[in-house]
């Protein structure tokens, strides 16, 4: 549920984030090196490479904006003309050194003409006869999307101090993280960038690119900032933004609430029971088992998911328990691609999540889910990689203790079925994840042959002999083991990071429920769906003031809070969403502000947001505003 982030990103001339690179520890980046890769940075933002290129006048507009400028239509049309049919990343960096960001005392210096009492504020009758009369003229519509701004406008005034104050620090929170983000993916390092290509430590910084006929013309030689007319500054930020509305929630310490989950009476119920993993990809997508359940007749039911406690080495850290887990349960129906949203588990009791209720007899897909504002790509670095194999005073190689222990942790998160056995089944589940690849039943076969088996099925010393082998054949190098590790959540220090293993249990009173993994897959698609179905049923839903279609849906479930974007036209939108008025709050985009695109006719989720310290009360505050 990422997406990329809206909002602008200074490009100037401040030095980069960048400080692991080797470039930057030998050498300290010129003006023209910092200038390159601020605009790699922005440009990356928005597409893959920096090979594609921008083929409209909407991709420009949202380019300029990452890279810390606000065009106006006039500027736009300058660079746009109606024979252009494409601009590259030579044409963007040419842009971007003609269009120079807005300073915070430019601003200010604007606004104040029209602070005729000197508070720091502008009438709203005021701005209005500026707006409409003066200079890149405003339309009403325009105009009334600019006062009804939330939070920075009240009693009849503009707040342009805090505007300024708001501005300014989006543009430095943006260049931060589009730079940590160039950084953090090797892929994108390794990118030809325009003229540029990442160089190494000897090489000097490459020429600045040749003008394209595209973009400059004898009549664009003129400076186009115009930074002599206060109006066009003040129109450059104020038309951002159409309109706006804003959530505030304040909630309670969780641990000290009482459990809304309750465990019903279960004797002689029956019981099921399943194992399973969220993983984090490396584009911070996760990705998890999937699951049939058949039940054979009319029941209540009692269902609940949580992290799976795995007995830990003593000083490991196990932050996986910490993560929020839930189950979606839809029923299969005629049309295969739209099952019904029955029910989810949003009741809890401490790191268990659950739901009561009674289904009719059929079969059910059961969809985990977490919302990932926990399970999140490791950031901290680790100083000491973990030791896999070594070599006795024989010479012959053995696993390490603290690799056998973390093969027992694995044996035990892919032994779905807890009966202690790793069948073909399930070990092509771990395969799939760590090779791509499934094992057959010939190759399964010549497993049994060689390794401890039991029913057919793997032991955990077989599974343990089986990476023993391995390390045998590479002679001792623990490449592949490693690729294994970190396939399965792992880190440097064999620390389980970037994976959060559950357990399923369902329990029924009148009938025995069966439970099946069947996929493993992104935790999109279907499950996009049934989220937006929870959220809509039971959400608090505000219009977008003067845009009936674009409603945005804030769902509280305690424990978390889901938004939901709603765009009932026919046109695509950009919701600019701003969080940092929130108190004691984490999110799954990782950012305090960010943008998203809403396809015509369609519902999406935003964010969902949880308190960063359970044991304290937490304070939702954010503004969702429509991007002109």
């Amino acid at each position: 549920m990422a997406s990329n982030p809206g909002c602008d990103a200074a490009l100037g001339t401040q030095n980069p984030l960048l400080s692991g690179s080797p470039r930057t520890k030998k050498f300290p980046l010129t003006e023209e090196e910092v200038f390159y890769m601020n605009c790699r940075a922005a440009y990356l933002t928005i597409f893959k490479s920096s090979l594609e290129n921008i083929i409209s006048k909407d991709q420009l507009y949202l380019a300029l904006q990452h890279a810390g400028r606000n065009p106006s239509q006039k500027t736009i049309n300058k660079y746009w003309t109606p024979q252009t049919a494409k601009l590259n990343f030579d044409d963007f960096c040419i842009i971007l050194s003609k269009e120079k960001p807005t300073s915070k005392a430019e601003l200010l210096k604007s606004f104040k003409k029209l602070d005729v009492n000197d508070d720091g504020a502008i009438l709203h009758s005021d701005l209005h006869k500026y707006l409409t009369k003066r200079g890149e003229k405003m339309t009403q519509e325009e105009v009334n999307a600019v006062i009804n701004l939330a939070d920075i406008n009240a009693n009849g005034k503009f707040d342009y101090v805090k505007f300024c104050k708001l501005y300014m620090t989006t543009s430095e929170q943006c260049l931060k993280t589009t730079l940590e983000r160039l950084e953090a993916d090797s892929k994108l390092r390794r990118q030809q960038f325009g003229s540029q290509m990442e160089g190494s430590p000897e090489r000097g910084p490459s020429p600045a690119p040749k003008p394209s006929p595209r973009v400059i013309r004898k009549n664009d030689q003129e400076t186009l900032s115009s930074k002599g007319d206060t109006s066009h500054a003040l129109l450059s930020t104020t038309r951002k933004f159409k309109t706006s509305v804003s959530f505030t929630m304040t909630m309670s310490a969780n641990s000290n609430q009482d459990s809304t989950l309750t465990e019903p009476n279960l004797k002689d119920w029956q019981c099921a029971q399943s194992k399973g993993c969220f993983f984090l990809e490396e584009d911070g997508e996760v990705v998890s088992h999937q699951y049939k359940m058949h039940i054979a007749q009319r029941s209540v039911l009692y269902l609940t998911i949580k992290p799976l406690y795995l007995s830990q080495v003593e000083g490991k850290r196990c932050p996986w328990l910490s993560v929020d887990t839930a189950l979606y349960i839809l029923k299969k129906n005629e049309n295969p691609a739209e099952p019904q949203l029955m029910c989810f588990t949003e009741l809890r009791n401490r790191e268990v999540f659950g739901w009561t209720g009674e289904l009719e007899a059929g079969i059910y897909w059961l969809i985990p889910s977490t919302t990932g504002c926990r399970l999140k790509k490791e950031t901290k670095p680790v100083t000491e990689e973990a030791q896999l194999v070594h070599r006795d005073e024989t010479g012959e190689l053995s696993l390490t203790s603290e690799f056998r222990s973390t093969l027992s942790e694995i044996f035990e998160v892919i032994d779905l079925d807890g009966n202690g056995l790793i069948s073909l089944e399930e070990y092509n589940f771990f395969e799939l994840r760590t090779s791509g690849e499934k094992c057959d039943e010939d190759a399964w076969a010549v497993c049994r042959e060689n390794f401890d088996t039991k029913k057919n099925e793997l032991t955990r010393q077989g599974f343990m002999d089986l990476h023993l082998m391995e390390a045998n054949d590479r002679e001792g190098d623990p490449l592949d083991l490693w690729v294994t590790l970190h396939s399965m959540g792992y880190n440097k220090a064999l620390e389980l990071t970037e994976a959060c293993p559950f357990v399923i249990n369902i329990y029924a009173e009148r009938c025995k429920p069966r439970i099946k993994a069947v996929h493993m897959e992104a935790c999109s698609g279907q499950l996009e769906k049934a989220i937006c179905k929870s959220v809509l049923d039971r959400s608090d839903a505000k219009v977008m003031d003067g845009y009936e279609n674009i409603i945005v849906h804030t769902c509280n479930y305690d424990t978390w809070i889901t938004s939901i974007i709603e765009n009932k036209s026919d046109n695509k939108v950009i919701i600019h969403i701003n969080n940092e008025l929130s108190k004691n709050c984490v999110n799954n985009r990782g950012l305090n502000i960010f943008a998203v695109e809403v396809a015509p006719r369609s519902t999406m989720v935003c964010q969902h947001v949880m308190p960063l310290n359970e044991q304290q009360e937490w304070i939702y505050c954010c503004v969702y505003s429509l991007v002109a």
